[in-house]
């Protein structure tokens, strides 16, 4: 079953209103779709409803809702990746695995062993870019949400943030030689529970193909985050996270 995606205004009452020109297409003239089928539509926020085709036009396409159900493939809990931007090309990588996976939203961060720069201030036109291929991804694995791919922050606003948005900050650094990423997600939910509540939110700090620099991972580790390992091997840039979101998914969510 196809999936589309729209803004909560338009929906109204019992009918949704596509009019995003390269769903349109997509739908009538890749897709082969006409009116009679059935499609289904997320609001990208909370709901997602499964629809007929009552009209095709240029400029719209018009459905009547059948069912409207709260998202049923969204993951509850909220993970952010913050990562150190890499080489070109991986980016496009990162984002369609780890969005598959499960990811909340994508933060780039250049840091002090960054390849790629933005000295010329040209990285934000790459974003849009990003935010497609997050939506192509979502398609595939039938989410509810597309994920967002920020523009690119520093290292010092990576930190400030990372710390303040989220329940609990995960520093994968390959330094780190007794810690376990599952030593840590235990201990941590466990702390939860006692106290009477959960882990809601939580965001990876991943560093680019040289790793954090010394002074970035004891200014990491001195603004709260938990230090831990993901095994004995070291990952590429492009395989940390998505290894450790797939450990993160598996003890907090499923």
């Amino acid at each position: 079953m196809s999936r589309f995606f729209v803004e909560p205004e338009q929906i109204s009452g019992e009918m949704i209103y596509m009019t995003d020109t390269d769903d349109i297409k997509h739908l009538s003239k890749v897709l082969r779709l006409t009116e009679g089928d059935f499609i289904d539509v997320s609001d990208t926020k909370e709901y997602e409803y499964h629809c007929e085709i009552l009209e095709i036009s240029r400029d719209e396409v018009k459905l009547q809702i059948h069912d409207k159900q709260n998202f049923a493939k969204e993951p509850k809990l909220k993970v952010t990746l913050y990562q150190g931007v890499p080489k070109q090309g991986k980016m496009e990588t990162i984002i369609q695995k780890n969005v598959e996976l499960g990811i909340n939203k994508i933060v780039p961060v250049f840091t002090k062993r960054c390849v790629v720069t933005d000295s010329r201030g040209n990285y934000g036109k790459k974003i849009q870019r990003y935010q497609k291929i997050s939506a192509e991804a979502v398609k595939q694995c039938k989410r509810g949400i597309i994920p967002e791919v920020t523009d690119a922050i520093t290292f010092k606003e990576m930190v400030a943030q990372s710390v303040a948005e989220h329940d609990l900050v995960l520093f994968l650094f390959e330094d780190e030689q007794e810690t376990t990423i599952k030593r840590v997600l235990r201990q941590k939910q466990a702390e939860a529970t006692a106290s009477g509540g959960s882990i809601e939110t939580v965001a990876l700090l991943i560093g680019p193909e040289g790793g954090f620099a010394a002074e970035e991972a004891e200014a990491i580790m001195e603004a709260g985050a938990c230090c831990a390992t993901l095994g004995k091997t070291i990952l590429r840039t492009e395989t940390a996270g998505m290894a450790a979101l797939s450990m993160v998914m598996y003890e907090l969510e499923l």
